[in-house]
Formats: C-alpha cells, structure tokens, sequence
C-alpha cells in the first residue's frame, strides 16, 4: 500500500505526538503506513502525489484570518506551502482530509469568508450532516447527528457555491464541506478522545482558548458527553482511498 502523509504544525511536541498517535489509532495504520511531517519544523519537502494514497492534516495554531502584519515568519511559509500543495490537491482532486486546521487551508485557497464570527471554545457540541454529508460516502454508517469534539479562534462565515456544505452545529454553520469529490475539510476534531483533548486544554492553557479561570470548566465541558462517531471518518477515508 501507498503511504498516507500527515502534515501537522504544532510546535509543542508532546500534542504533536499525541495527534501522530491518535491518527495511527483511530485510521489503523501502522506507522510505515503514515508519514509524519511537521511543518512548522521547516519547509514542507516535495510531496509526490502519485506515490501516496492520501493526505490529512491535523489541527494547529494558525487562524488563515490573522492580520499578515501579525502572521510570524512560519506561519506566512507554512501558508504559503498549502497553497502550493492545494493548487495540486485540487487540480487532481487527491484525496485529502484536514482536520481543524483543513477549514483554514481549504477554506482559505477555496475564497471561502473565513473569520472568528463563529469560533467555538474547547467543548464538545452537536453536530449535523446535511443531505450532502448523509449522501457523503466518508460518513458511511453514522447517525445524522452526533458529537464531536471543537475548540477554534475562526470558522467559515461564508461558504463559496462551489464548495459543498456536509455538516453545521448550532454555533458553527459549516462544520465540514467539501471540494470536488475527495478533498475534504472539517472544523471539528475526528482524530481526538477525551485523553486527547485533555492534553491539548492543558499544553494550550494561556494561547488565548479559554480564561485563565476557565481551566477546570473547560476539562468539564469535555467530559460531559460521550464522543464516538467522528473517529469512523479516518477509517473510513484510508477505506476509500488506500491503494
């Protein structure tokens, strides 16, 4: 089988490896099966598309709707490399999932109004496909609603005609979409459990997520609830897509 790439940017290494673990788990790959690359580490190395099955991209610290003025060095590269890598993605149509961070990758090479409108805080909410996302072959087998795990600064306000709507929360209108026929993004987390997102509200504690006095709300707000569908989706994607 052709490798799966995983392209993560989180500086801090212990949520960088928790993410690299979570994708092994919940897709089944073996490590020798997911290639991991950190961008943030330096620039992002010539992808050959024919040599791989598919992409995703883990969750990161960048907001696509940042000032430019106030976008440091690596972000203003690592954004400048999707941008690259998406004329291709899209132009072939390559399978590629990102996570969190796809909303502000696709969205934003796609024109998509990205903005902080309808950020959500780290907690879990209710999601909901649409008639595309119930028709979408990458949510085979799920309810129509279910929850999920969320926690971003920005979000898609405006969704562009030719992108396609697959899921909404209450508080968050596009949850996920997609372009063309296998390149997908979503704001909520699939990779994450409850393990997961405890390690990220701790390692990003202070970045601007919750108030400092919020800790112990915010470890709740995770806990309240049940998550178990979203992970189906990466299982489902190297189902489709490995070759």
């Amino acid at each position: 089988m052709k490798p799966f790439v995983l392209l993560a940017t989180r500086a801090e290494d212990g949520p960088a490896d928790e993410e690299y673990e979570l994708f092994l788990r919940h897709t089944g790959l073996r490590e020798s099966e997911l290639r991991r690359i950190r961008m943030e580490a330096g620039p992002l190395p010539d992808l050959d598309l024919d040599g791989l099955s598919g992409i995703f991209v883990g969750g990161g610290p960048f907001n696509a709707s940042d000032p430019e003025a106030a976008k440091s060095h690596v972000q203003r590269r690592v954004e400048a490399e999707f941008d690259v890598l998406l004329d291709r993605v899209l132009a072939r149509d390559f399978p590629f999932l990102g996570a969190c961070y796809g909303v502000g990758t696709v969205g934003a090479h796609e024109e998509a109004e990205i903005d902080r409108t309808y950020g959500e805080p780290i907690s879990i909410v209710p999601v909901t496909l649409t008639a595309d996302g119930r028709a979408d072959p990458l949510f085979a087998g799920m309810p129509a609603s279910f929850a999920a795990f969320v926690g971003h600064k920005e979000a898609v306000r405006r969704l562009p005609s030719h992108l396609t709507l697959l899921a909404s929360s209450p508080t968050c209108p596009v949850q996920a979409f997609r372009a063309g026929t296998n390149v997908y993004a979503t704001q909520f987390h699939p990779e994450l459990d409850v393990d997961g997102i405890t390690t990220r509200i701790h390692a990003y504690a202070g970045f601007g997520y919750f108030a400092a006095d919020e800790l112990d709300h915010t470890l709740a707000a995770v806990r309240r609830t049940s998550v178990t569908e979203p992970s189906r989706m990466l299982r489902t994607f190297v189902g489709r897509y490995a070759r």
